[in-house]
């Protein structure tokens, strides 16, 4: 079970519920500021931060990509206030795990009596220090990915320089894309996903897929990809949908090609030297 975590409404958790309460607590470990989480099928599907309130946090993760919302998990680092529960409540939604909940809240959750509700505590969150995958006849055990990029790890690599906001947008994306399977990327742009490509076998499918996905225009959002572009063309694709920065790992053998595309359309990319790579 997760860490101090009692379930005070609802069905007994499934199998499934457990893997995507665990993805949205460890994706909640990565923001200091009001944040709200959604998973679907072990995804994030929707990840918004606030500096105001808990309710702008989720709006700006469910509006990201609303129909893949239904039926999802949802995870706050905040007490749920009301207003925030009110905005859940035409969302059929599994389960929901935050430290705590105002009563007003839970009045509003017990309507539904089948959705159920975890209550962690006012704890510290931290991600666990090591991920195990199962094999036929054994197991493996490695350490989680547990980096932290800031500003100062940053490499510039093309003419244009990102601006201050573009960086805040990209360090965003960045910590959202480590919880994301790859190949991944996600656009970000003013604290939120606005589009999310999880999973699929081709980089550059990975893009457009996420384009395809986005519920706003994708003007002047960032990019974040959790590998390096092993091919221009996935730049090309973020530069036509009109993205103006990108973060990746670098390191690929055709590392200049990928920076003369970003070049070509005057976007801006920086390199982390570290890649994610989910699995």
């Amino acid at each position: 079970m997760l860490p101090n975590c009692n379930q005070i409404q609802g069905k007994e958790l499934s199998f499934n519920n457990l893997l995507d309460l665990n993805s949205a607590y460890q994706t909640l470990a990565e923001f200091d500021t009001f944040c709200a989480v959604i998973i679907k099928h072990n995804n994030p599907c929707g990840v918004g931060i606030s500096k105001l309130s808990l309710s702008q946090a989720y709006r700006r993760a469910r509006d990201c990509d609303p129909v893949s919302a239904f039926g999802s998990v949802i995870g706050f680092n905040r007490q749920v206030d009301e207003e925030t529960a009110e905005l859940m409540r035409s969302l059929f939604v599994e389960a929901v795990i935050a430290p705590s909940y105002k009563s007003e809240a839970l009045e509003i959750f017990a309507q539904k009596k089948n959705l159920r509700v975890l209550e962690m505590g006012e704890q510290t969150l931290r991600a666990a220090d090591y991920e195990v995958k199962t094999l036929t006849g054994g197991f493996l055990l490695q350490d989680r990915d547990l980096h932290v990029t800031r500003e100062g790890d940053l490499q510039v690599v093309t003419k244009r320089v990102p601006s201050q906001q573009e960086i805040q947008d990209l360090l965003f994306g960045w910590a959202v894309c480590k919880h994301v399977k790859s190949n991944a990327i996600v656009f970000a742009l003013g604290n939120q996903t606005i589009g999310i490509g999880a999973g699929q076998m081709s980089r550059v499918d990975s893009v457009r897929l996420a384009a395809t996905k986005a519920q706003v225009s994708l003007d002047n959002s960032v990019m974040a990809s959790d590998a390096f572009f092993p091919f221009g063309d996935a730049v090309e694709e973020a530069a036509q949908v009109g993205a103006k920065a990108l973060i990746q790992p670098g390191g690929s053998i055709r590392d200049e090609e990928v920076i003369e595309a970003a070049d070509e359309h005057n976007l801006a990319m920086v390199f982390t030297g570290i890649r994610h790579f989910k699995h």
